[in-house]
Formats: C-alpha cells, sequence, structure tokens
C-alpha cells in the first residue's frame, strides 16, 4: 500500500453508468482515492503500470480484455496490486474461479440500488482489506489431479474433516483437496464464503479439477464418508442426527461474526455430534468467523488447525483462530494435506 493515508483504487469497468456509480462510491468515501479509470482490461493495465494504485477494481465480464486478462497481465507484470473482481448479480460465471487461481484478491456483487444509496460499505471494506493483501503468501495455482490412494487403518482416529475459509479461500480450498487421498475415508465439509450462486459452479469445478465426489449440500442432505460437501450459503445450517443418520439441517439462527453461510454454525454442530473424532480447519479469510466453534472441537479433544499468516492471503480468521487458542496448530497451506493424511 502506498504511504498516503488514502487507498488509491484504479477502477475498470465497461459500462459508462457502472463506472459512473461506483466512482462515486469511492470518491465518497474518506479513506479512499480513485486515481483512474479504464473502459477495459488493455487500457487498465497500462493504467495500473502508470498510476501504481493500491487496489484494481475490476469488471469480470467485459466484451474485450475481461477482469481475467487483467489478473493474468499484472501478474505477468509483476505488479503487486490486488484485484477484486466485480461480479453480475444475474449469474455465476465459471471463469470467476480461473481468475481466482490466477492470483485475484476476491470477488464481490455489483451494487444494487439499495446498496448505493448506503454508500456500499461491504465494497469499502473489501478494497480496505484488499490493500493490506499478503503478496508474499504463495499463489495456489491449477493444480493436477491427484489420484494416490492412501493405505488408511481399520480403525482411524478421527470420523470428519471440516474446513472453513473466505477471502483467499477457493484456491486454498482446491488445493488441499487436490492433495488428499482419492480414497480419502471420511467425510468433508467445506464452508466457503461466497454468494449461494455461486456454490454450484465451484462444486463443477472442484469435481472436474479433483476427481472425488463433491457434493452442494441442502437441508436434508445426508452425511457419507469419501464424499465433499459444499456447505449451503443462503442460509446457515448444522448438521443432526436423524433415524441413524447425519444429515444437514437449515437453522434461523444468526451469528456475529459472519451469516450465510456460518462456518461457526456448521462446526458447532458438527463438535457436539463427532467431538474427539473432529478434525476442523480454519484457512485464509478476513473477519473472525470459525473461531468460537473451533474452540468447542479442542475443547471435545478433537485437532484444530489454522493457516499461518505467511501462506495466507488475509490473515484475519486463521490468526483470531490461533491467537484465541482455539487452533491447536498453525501451518503452511502445503503441509495441511500431508498433517491431515498422517493424522488419521
Amino acid at each position: 500500500m502506498s504511504t498516503s493515508s488514502k487507498v488509491k483504487v484504479l477502477l475498470i469497468e465497461d459500462s459508462g453508468l457502472m463506472r459512473i456509480i461506483l466512482s462515486d462510491i469511492i470518491r465518497k468515501n474518506k479513506n479512499l482515492e480513485l486515481v483512474g479509470s479504464a473502459i477495459n482490461g488493455l487500457v487498465g493495465i497500462e493504467k495500473a503500470e502508470e498510476l501504481m494504485p493500491d487496489v484494481i477494481l475490476t469488471d469480470m465480464i467485459m466484451p474485450e480484455y475481461d477482469g481475467l486478462y487483467v489478473v493474468k497481465k499484472a501478474k505477468e507484470k509483476g505488479l503487486e496490486i490486488p484485484v477484486i473482481l466485480l461480479s453480475s448479480l444475474e449469474k455465476a460465471n465459471p471463469i470467476i474461479f480461473e481468475a481466482l487461481n490466477e492470483g485475484a484478491f476476491d470477488f464481490i456483487d455489483k451494487p444494487t440500488e439499495d446498496q448505493i444509496d448506503k454508500g456500499y460499505p461491504e465494497l469499502i471494506h473489501f478494497i480496505e482489506t484488499a490493500s493490506k493483501t499478503n503478496f508474499s503468501a504463495d499463489q495456489i495455482g491449477l493444480n493436477k489431479q491427484n489420484t494416490f490412494e492412501h493405505s488408511f487403518s481399520k480403525e482411524l482416529n478421527y470420523k470428519i474433516l471440516v474446513v472453513g475459509a473466505s477471502t483467499g479461500g477457493p484456491g486454498a480450498v482446491e488445493f488441499l483437496l487436490n492433495n488428499l487421498p482419492k480414497n480419502l475415508a471420511i467425510p468433508v465439509i467445506i464452508i466457503q464464503h461466497m454468494p449461494q450462486r455461486f456454490i454450484e459452479t465451484f462444486t463443477e469445478r472442484l469435481k472436474a479439477s479433483t476427481g472425488k465426489k463433491v457434493v452442494a449440500a441442502t437441508s436434508g442432505t445426508r452425511i457419507e464418508s469419501n464424499y465433499i460437501y459444499l456447505a449451503p450459503a443462503e442460509y446457515n445450517s448444522q448438521v443432526v442426527k436423524s433415524n441413524g443418520y447425519v444429515e444437514f439441517r437449515k437453522v434461523d439462527k444468526k451469528y456475529q461474526a459472519y451469516n450465510y453461510p456460518s462456518i461457526d454454525s456448521v462446526l458447532e454442530s458438527v463438535a457436539e455430534i463427532y467431538k474427539e473424532k473432529t478434525i476442523a480447519c480454519i484457512l485464509t479469510g478476513m473477519g473472525k468467523d470459525g473461531s468460537e466453534s473451533l474452540m468447542r472441537v479442542k475443547k471435545h479433544g478433537g485437532l484444530t488447525i489454522a493457516q499461518n499468516r505467511d501462506s495466507s492471503i488475509v490473515y484475519g480468521m486463521p490468526k483470531e483462530a490461533f491467537e484465541s487458542g482455539a487452533a491447536s496448530y498453525q501451518l503452511e497451506l502445503n503441509d495441511f494435506p500431508s498433517f491431515i493424511i498422517s493424522a488419521l
């Protein structure tokens, strides 16, 4: 980030109206400075080299030189500038996950009329957080599908793996799942902070990239071994015992740390059912979601792990998990797969 007290923002947006709206939101915030704008990624990268902003805010889908182009070119040119992708509210474009794997900071929806009236505080927070991005973190790229099988003992030490992630999470989750054995003998639950419309897209991406059985869970989905479940993101959910099975169940409860999907909501219920047989991981992300429920897992005797600062894109959730004492171990992302396998 620049030495200036304000965060310098470069806006790339092909829609004239949306460019005006976003420019106005940025200019009205005392902590931000709009240093330039561009109508496509080609012009945007040229301006980025000239102006060296703290953050690039770019539309994902543009007719020419889209958000993926911006991310790839910034990386190619060695521009250590976090890129926030603007997503259309109407659809979930799978290219976003490619851009995230190429090193984009994260994505956020274009503002609604109500958000515009309120100054879109979520976007402001995103920009301010992005300006503090850890560019020394390992940028996890596309991973080759791992088809190895592991010889597990008949009596496993743990019966479930739960992973919570937020900003920077999709790439970290994909890396972790790719490097776990194909015959993983326990179920895996992923709670990734993202809009519901992206859950199906992310599920399909993980199926293709990992070759594993990945399911977008809904209320009533039963949990079985050797399946990976993405928790629903349109409501908070927990796992409950029902007719001899464990299944997802929608709950109306809201949480202070984060809602839809709340890591704490899922993980606290897992802790009560699986107790000391739980492995729980908190990966990169902003905020504090997951710490309280991680402490429950620890108190039951389960294994609790947080991603370390050096490998986290945003060291928020894992920092809280470790400093609160909820996480017993703090690891590089690269070390998670082998650590989990050896623990089983």
